[in-house]
Protein backbone atom coordinates (compact mmCIF):
# COMPACT_ATOMS: atom_id res chain seq x y z
CA UNK A 1 0.00 0.00 0.00
CA UNK A 2 1.23 3.65 -0.90
CA UNK A 3 1.70 5.98 2.01
CA UNK A 4 3.08 9.57 2.49
CA UNK A 5 5.89 10.42 5.15
CA UNK A 6 8.96 12.24 5.66
CA UNK A 7 12.28 11.13 6.25
CA UNK A 8 15.73 11.67 7.09
CA UNK A 9 18.51 9.72 5.65
CA UNK A 10 20.61 7.65 7.18
CA UNK A 11 23.23 5.79 5.38
CA UNK A 12 23.22 4.72 1.59
CA UNK A 13 24.72 1.48 0.34
CA UNK A 14 25.37 0.39 -3.33
CA UNK A 15 23.11 -2.53 -4.39
CA UNK A 16 23.94 -4.54 -7.97
CA UNK A 17 24.82 -2.11 -10.98
CA UNK A 18 22.59 0.81 -10.11
CA UNK A 19 20.83 0.22 -7.29
CA UNK A 20 20.96 1.65 -3.42
CA UNK A 21 19.68 0.55 -0.03
CA UNK A 22 19.20 2.83 2.07
CA UNK A 23 18.55 3.54 5.77
CA UNK A 24 16.47 6.12 6.58
CA UNK A 25 14.57 7.57 10.08
CA UNK A 26 10.93 8.29 8.75
CA UNK A 27 8.53 10.17 10.71
CA UNK A 28 5.89 7.78 10.29
CA UNK A 29 7.51 4.03 10.89
CA UNK A 30 10.70 5.13 12.41
CA UNK A 31 13.87 3.40 11.13
CA UNK A 32 13.39 1.80 7.64
CA UNK A 33 15.34 0.00 5.17
CA UNK A 34 14.33 1.05 1.13
CA UNK A 35 15.62 -0.06 -2.03
CA UNK A 36 15.44 2.03 -4.72
CA UNK A 37 15.67 0.59 -7.40
CA UNK A 38 17.80 2.65 -10.72
CA UNK A 39 18.92 5.37 -8.27
CA UNK A 40 22.45 5.62 -9.46
CA UNK A 41 21.21 5.60 -13.06
CA UNK A 42 20.62 9.07 -14.95
CA UNK A 43 17.51 9.57 -15.94
CA UNK A 44 16.46 11.42 -19.48
CA UNK A 45 16.83 14.70 -17.40
CA UNK A 46 19.93 13.80 -17.27
CA UNK A 47 20.09 13.62 -13.24
CA UNK A 48 19.54 10.57 -10.31
CA UNK A 49 17.85 9.77 -7.80
CA UNK A 50 20.94 9.92 -5.87
CA UNK A 51 21.01 13.42 -5.92
CA UNK A 52 17.90 13.21 -3.00
CA UNK A 53 20.35 10.05 -0.53
CA UNK A 54 22.85 11.80 1.06
CA UNK A 55 23.12 11.38 4.92
CA UNK A 56 21.13 14.19 6.66
CA UNK A 57 18.67 14.73 3.59
CA UNK A 58 15.29 15.52 4.93
CA UNK A 59 12.77 14.31 1.90
CA UNK A 60 9.04 13.56 1.71
CA UNK A 61 8.67 10.39 0.57
CA UNK A 62 5.79 8.07 -1.12
CA UNK A 63 6.55 4.42 -0.32
CA UNK A 64 5.47 0.83 -0.58
CA UNK A 65 4.94 -0.15 3.07
CA UNK A 66 4.40 -3.70 4.10
CA UNK A 67 4.99 -4.66 7.81
CA UNK A 68 5.74 -7.95 6.86
CA UNK A 69 8.69 -6.86 5.13
CA UNK A 70 11.91 -5.62 5.95
CA UNK A 71 13.40 -3.80 2.59
CA UNK A 72 10.73 -1.33 1.50
CA UNK A 73 10.16 0.73 -1.78
CA UNK A 74 10.63 4.45 -2.54
CA UNK A 75 8.28 4.89 -5.49
CA UNK A 76 8.37 8.62 -5.12
CA UNK A 77 11.20 11.16 -3.51
CA UNK A 78 11.30 14.90 -3.08
CA UNK A 79 12.98 17.85 -1.17
CA UNK A 80 11.08 18.06 2.41
CA UNK A 81 13.91 20.59 2.68
CA UNK A 82 16.60 22.17 0.51
CA UNK A 83 19.85 22.88 2.44
CA UNK A 84 22.04 26.02 1.85
CA UNK A 85 24.88 25.23 4.25
CA UNK A 86 24.83 21.29 5.19
CA UNK A 87 25.61 20.00 2.00
CA UNK A 88 28.12 22.71 1.05
CA UNK A 89 30.06 24.02 3.67
CA UNK A 90 32.32 21.62 5.14
CA UNK A 91 31.86 22.01 8.65
CA UNK A 92 28.56 22.06 8.20
CA UNK A 93 28.38 18.98 6.67
CA UNK A 94 30.46 17.43 9.20
CA UNK A 95 27.81 17.98 12.32
CA UNK A 96 25.11 16.82 9.96
CA UNK A 97 27.03 13.45 9.15
CA UNK A 98 27.92 13.29 13.17
CA UNK A 99 24.10 13.48 14.33
CA UNK A 100 22.55 11.03 11.65
CA UNK A 101 25.42 8.62 12.62
CA UNK A 102 24.54 9.00 16.10
CA UNK A 103 20.89 8.73 15.50
CA UNK A 104 21.69 5.82 13.34
CA UNK A 105 23.73 3.98 15.80
CA UNK A 106 20.75 4.19 18.69
CA UNK A 107 17.54 3.49 16.48
CA UNK A 108 17.45 -0.47 16.10
CA UNK A 109 13.38 -1.43 16.05
CA UNK A 110 11.16 0.00 13.56
CA UNK A 111 9.07 1.90 16.06
CA UNK A 112 7.10 5.02 15.56
CA UNK A 113 8.84 7.88 17.25
CA UNK A 114 7.09 10.93 16.08
CA UNK A 115 8.68 12.91 18.78
CA UNK A 116 12.40 12.09 17.91
CA UNK A 117 11.89 12.57 14.30
CA UNK A 118 10.95 16.46 15.37
CA UNK A 119 13.35 16.66 17.16
CA UNK A 120 16.51 16.02 14.70
CA UNK A 121 14.63 17.23 12.09
CA UNK A 122 14.71 20.73 14.27
CA UNK A 123 17.98 20.33 14.85
CA UNK A 124 19.16 19.44 11.03
CA UNK A 125 16.75 22.75 10.38
CA UNK A 126 18.54 24.89 13.09
CA UNK A 127 21.63 23.56 11.38
CA UNK A 128 21.70 25.13 7.88
CA UNK A 129 20.40 28.08 9.25
CA UNK A 130 22.22 29.81 12.62
CA UNK A 131 25.63 31.64 13.25
CA UNK A 132 29.05 29.76 13.19
CA UNK A 133 29.02 30.43 17.43
CA UNK A 134 25.59 28.14 17.58
CA UNK A 135 27.02 25.76 14.69
CA UNK A 136 30.10 25.39 16.79
CA UNK A 137 27.97 24.36 20.06
CA UNK A 138 25.18 22.14 18.60
CA UNK A 139 27.03 18.48 18.31
CA UNK A 140 27.69 18.53 22.12
CA UNK A 141 23.90 20.05 22.80
CA UNK A 142 22.10 17.30 20.38
CA UNK A 143 24.30 14.78 21.96
CA UNK A 144 23.01 15.36 25.44
CA UNK A 145 19.41 15.87 23.85
CA UNK A 146 19.48 13.34 22.28
CA UNK A 147 20.32 11.17 25.25
CA UNK A 148 17.36 12.62 27.29
CA UNK A 149 14.93 11.74 23.78
CA UNK A 150 16.29 7.84 24.82
CA UNK A 151 15.51 7.87 28.17
CA UNK A 152 19.15 8.15 29.95
CA UNK A 153 19.67 11.91 30.31
CA UNK A 154 22.38 13.63 32.49
CA UNK A 155 20.71 14.55 35.97
CA UNK A 156 22.12 18.39 35.92
CA UNK A 157 23.08 18.70 39.60
CA UNK A 158 26.22 20.32 39.49
CA UNK A 159 27.99 22.43 42.05
CA UNK A 160 30.82 23.08 43.29
CA UNK A 161 30.54 20.42 45.82
CA UNK A 162 29.95 17.88 42.99
CA UNK A 163 32.36 18.74 40.37
CA UNK A 164 32.68 15.44 38.46
CA UNK A 165 30.42 14.05 35.79
CA UNK A 166 30.04 10.04 36.50
CA UNK A 167 29.50 9.17 32.71
CA UNK A 168 28.36 5.54 34.00
CA UNK A 169 25.57 7.02 36.47
CA UNK A 170 24.91 10.12 34.37
CA UNK A 171 25.19 12.27 37.44
CA UNK A 172 27.27 14.81 38.94
CA UNK A 173 29.73 13.50 41.78
CA UNK A 174 32.13 14.73 44.63
CA UNK A 175 34.36 12.62 44.04
CA UNK A 176 35.95 10.65 40.60
CA UNK A 177 34.58 7.53 40.67
CA UNK A 178 36.82 4.39 40.64
CA UNK A 179 36.04 2.78 37.24
CA UNK A 180 37.41 5.93 35.39
CA UNK A 181 34.86 6.87 33.34
CA UNK A 182 33.74 11.13 34.40
CA UNK A 183 34.98 14.37 33.31
CA UNK A 184 37.01 16.90 35.44
CA UNK A 185 35.84 19.62 36.79
CA UNK A 186 36.67 22.16 33.96
CA UNK A 187 34.50 19.77 31.58
CA UNK A 188 31.62 18.97 34.11
CA UNK A 189 31.19 22.81 34.11
CA UNK A 190 31.11 23.16 30.62
CA UNK A 191 28.70 19.99 30.40
CA UNK A 192 26.13 21.89 33.56
CA UNK A 193 26.34 25.02 30.77
CA UNK A 194 24.93 23.20 27.59
CA UNK A 195 22.63 21.42 30.10
CA UNK A 196 21.25 24.80 31.47
CA UNK A 197 20.10 26.29 28.09
CA UNK A 198 16.90 26.13 27.23
CA UNK A 199 16.98 25.87 23.83
CA UNK A 200 19.46 25.18 20.96
CA UNK A 201 18.94 28.69 19.60
CA UNK A 202 20.86 30.67 22.77
CA UNK A 203 24.39 28.43 22.13
CA UNK A 204 26.58 31.48 20.95
CA UNK A 205 26.46 32.71 24.67
CA UNK A 206 28.82 29.32 25.45
CA UNK A 207 32.30 30.31 25.33
CA UNK A 208 34.41 27.48 24.78
CA UNK A 209 38.07 26.55 23.12
CA UNK A 210 37.87 23.83 20.15
CA UNK A 211 39.69 21.68 22.21
CA UNK A 212 37.48 21.25 24.99
CA UNK A 213 34.92 20.87 22.27
CA UNK A 214 37.03 18.21 21.38
CA UNK A 215 37.56 16.67 24.53
CA UNK A 216 33.08 16.78 24.87
CA UNK A 217 32.70 15.07 22.09
CA UNK A 218 35.14 12.13 23.55
CA UNK A 219 33.42 12.03 26.62
CA UNK A 220 29.45 11.90 25.58
CA UNK A 221 31.01 9.55 22.96
CA UNK A 222 31.57 7.07 25.74
CA UNK A 223 28.16 7.61 27.86
CA UNK A 224 26.61 6.99 24.98
CA UNK A 225 28.95 3.49 24.50
CA UNK A 226 27.80 2.69 27.62
CA UNK A 227 23.97 3.49 27.68
CA UNK A 228 23.48 1.87 24.32
CA UNK A 229 24.55 -1.86 23.21
CA UNK A 230 26.63 -2.89 20.64
CA UNK A 231 27.39 0.99 19.83
CA UNK A 232 30.49 0.71 18.68
CA UNK A 233 32.63 3.48 16.92
CA UNK A 234 31.80 6.65 15.92
CA UNK A 235 33.26 7.09 12.19
CA UNK A 236 32.70 10.46 12.19
CA UNK A 237 33.86 11.89 15.26
CA UNK A 238 37.55 11.74 14.74
CA UNK A 239 36.55 14.16 11.58
CA UNK A 240 34.27 16.24 13.22
CA UNK A 241 36.86 17.20 16.06
CA UNK A 242 39.24 18.13 13.30
CA UNK A 243 36.34 20.29 12.02
CA UNK A 244 35.83 21.89 15.16
CA UNK A 245 39.44 22.71 15.16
Amino acid sequence: MLQQTKAIILRIVPYGDTSLIVSAFTERYGIQQYMVKGARKASRKGSSQSSFLQPGALLDLVVYHNELKQLQIIREMKWAWVYTQVMANISRNAIALYMVELLSKCLRQPETNADLFAFAEQHLLLLDQCDNAVAANLPLYFTLQLAAQLGFRIEDEYNEAHPYLDLREGQFVPEPPIHGMYTDPRLSALTHELLQQENAITLYRLKMHHQQRRELLQAYAHFFHYHISDFGQLKTLQVLQEVLG
